[in-house]
């Protein structure tokens, strides 16, 4: 049976790494597979290096909420020199179950579900992620019961996106710099409320095991 390797970004935060360290876990738990983190960039160790270091056939999930450079590039080039036979399978999002975990964030953090919300991501300068991103913002919408708008922090636009009283929907995985400047610059615009990231949420772990289970779907 395939080993899972799941391919975060990689961040200086500890907290933010154990985010992507934990979501392995659980997903190989319940797929009864072995299961391996690996990083992009900033840790140890990097999807290569992961990919070299077993003769295992190997389903590589990213750990990221769109497609981008390190979809396109990065990550086909690590496979290109694997050992064994290795599959990529599509990112986390944009699909149903993030939007399902976001819901549930939202709720957690006292929104009701309806009221303006804004989905606020780091962003990329990529027109790929761009584009994921606006239908994340669809399917936020579609669950939340009001139309979404979108913020990123590449873009530097959250102070006029958000507006008093808004939802803020944080559209990142583990905590960490982007998390706090998110929450900080929202609540200064005048958010009502901000979720916290998706982080283990079981949905995620759910989604991870179907990328798994069916990694060619949506590639």
């Amino acid at each position: 049976m395939s080993r899972l390797v799941t391919v975060a970004h990689g961040t200086r935060s500890g907290e933010g790494n154990e985010v992507a360290i934990e979501l392995t876990r659980l997903a190989g738990a319940a797929l009864g597979v072995e299961a391996v983190t690996s990083y992009v960039e900033l840790q140890q160790p990097l999807l290569a290096d992961a990919l070299a270091a077993s003769a295992v056939s190997t389903i590589v999930v990213p750990l990221l909420l769109s497609r981008g450079y390190h979809t396109r590039v990065d990550l086909p080039g690590a496979l290109s020199s694997a050992p064994a036979p290795a599959v990529l399978t599509a990112p986390l999002g944009p699909s149903v179950a993030v939007a399902s975990a976001q819901v549930a964030r939202l709720i957690e953090a006292g929104a009701t579900p309806g009221q303006p919300v804004v989905l606020v991501a780091a962003g990329s300068q990529d027109p790929v992620a761009s584009e994921d991103l606006a239908a994340a913002a669809v399917l936020l919408g579609a669950l939340w019961g009001s139309d979404c708008r979108v913020a990123t922090m590449a873009a530097g636009n959250v102070a006029t996106v958000v507006g008093p009283g808004d939802a803020v929907s944080t559209y990142l995985l583990a905590p960490g710099y982007f998390a706090r400047t998110v929450a900080a610059e929202a609540r200064a615009a005048g958010a009502s409320t901000v979720s916290d990231v998706l982080g283990t949420h079981p949905a995620i772990v759910d989604l991870i095991c179907e990328r798994y289970r069916s990694p060619t779907s949506g590639v």
